[in-house]
């Protein structure tokens, strides 16, 4: 086999669990950053005389400014609400920098299980990628008791900016998008709405550790916290080199019989429509797609985009062969995030599920925002977590 440039480290993540109740407020480490508007989120309108609006959730107070961004590392969930006690056992370790604490729970938006953050506005947007920090309208509108999804589910999913959709709490604004960069968290709402949509209190914590190897200090946190922990890796710090080049010895890939019945089984769902978070057999989005053809060769995949984006190495566009992904990130709230999936057909085409609105298609490929295109081994794809 040829030599292929492969990149080992990728964003890991982890679903948002259901957690269970709330505990004792401990309040975040602060850090701030320089602002700068982003048309991604609107200021929300002044009331208009005789117009009736729902009431905010409790006085919005002013969103701090930012004067510096902190780089996520690593993203932590408990059984139970952190402790001021645990805090400083995180706070210690080696290397670690910053904490920021928040709620995480799913919550039914729009019909739509979404994993879902409740945080400190002023605080917490440090912590996003810098076009979403760096919008004050967009953190204004979360303290005001809008919600600020991912822009894959308004985008791709339908919900249209200040739509209103349904909530366990009544019904929610869309503020805006804003995509965090904590792999599967697609919402973002306030402590105070959080509290409404009766998410547990202070069960998430997001470490900043830019200079300390993040696989170290994961295994390090675990040990020091409650048994049934869990911690994912957000843009993690590993020992260099993080690429290199390495030979794919013979029967790394997908054999032509397992890329033909991919192919054959994405193909049967013509025509389905495309629904955010849908993994089949009726309905789709554009990885669950991806999932699910390569499940019927046999083919273990995970789950989204970001994660199929290091099932094998990468080769050019112009090398692409039938069954080979293709992404792009098309996401301008982090535009390092890969936001879309689709299969290489062969002759210039792709299979695909497109956003909501459509329907699983063949169509043509096009580069814009091209991310590049993954040669699927299928023992590396069974290890991405």
């Amino acid at each position: 086999m040829p030599f292929i440039v492969v990149a080992l480290v990728a964003v890991l993540t982890a679903d948002v669990l259901l957690l269970a109740r709330s505990g004792q407020d401990v309040g975040p480490v602060r850090a701030q950053a320089t602002l700068k508007q982003t048309p991604l989120a609107q200021r929300r309108p002044q009331q208009q005389q005789g117009q009736q609006q729902p009431p905010p959730v409790t006085t919005v107070q002013p969103v701090e400014p930012l004067k510096k961004l902190h780089k996520p590392n690593l993203f932590v969930l408990t059984p139970k609400p952190f402790t001021n006690e645990l805090l400083r056992k995180v706070a210690k370790l080696r290397g670690v920098r910053a904490l920021e604490l928040a709620d995480a729970a799913s919550v039914m938006l729009d019909g739509k299980r979404v994993q879902t953050l409740a945080v400190n506005p002023s605080t917490f947007r440090s912590y996003t990628p810098k076009v979403t920090a760096s919008s004050d309208a967009l953190w204004q509108n979360v303290a005001a008791g809008d919600v600020a999804v991912s822009f894959v589910l308004g985008n791709d999913g339908g919900l249209a900016l200040h739509r209103r959709v349904a909530s366990p709490a009544g019904t929610l604004r869309i503020g805006a998008y804003a995509t965090t960069g904590f792999g599967a968290v697609d919402a973002v709402v306030s402590k105070n709405v959080g509290r409404t949509l009766g998410l547990p209190h202070d069960n998430a914590l997001i470490v900043s550790a830019p200079d300390t190897n993040s696989e170290t200090l994961r295994k390090a946190i675990l040990r020091r916290l409650p048994k049934g922990t869990q911690v994912a890796m957000v843009n993690p710090v590993l020992p260099q080199p993080q690429t290199q080049t390495r030979t794919w010895p013979s029967g790394s890939f997908m054999t032509g019989e397992q890329v033909t019945v991919a192919l054959k089984a994405a193909a049967s769902k013509l025509g389905r429509p495309y629904v955010w978070g849908a993994e089949g057999p009726d309905t789709f989005d554009c990885s669950g797609l991806v999932q699910w053809a390569f499940a019927q060769a046999g083919v273990r995949m995970p789950r989204v985009t970001h994660q199929q984006w290091v099932t094998g190495p990468q080769v050019p566009l112009s090398q692409a062969q039938p069954g080979d992904l293709i992404f792009w990130r098309l996401d301008p709230t982090n535009p390092d995030y890969i936001s879309h999936v689709a299969i290489y057909w062969g002759n210039g085409k792709m299979i695909q599920a497109p956003r909501t609105g459509d329907v699983v298609k063949i169509s043509p490929v096009h580069t814009r925002n091209l991310a590049g295109v993954v040669r699927v081994s299928p023992a590396a794809a069974a290890k991405v977590r």
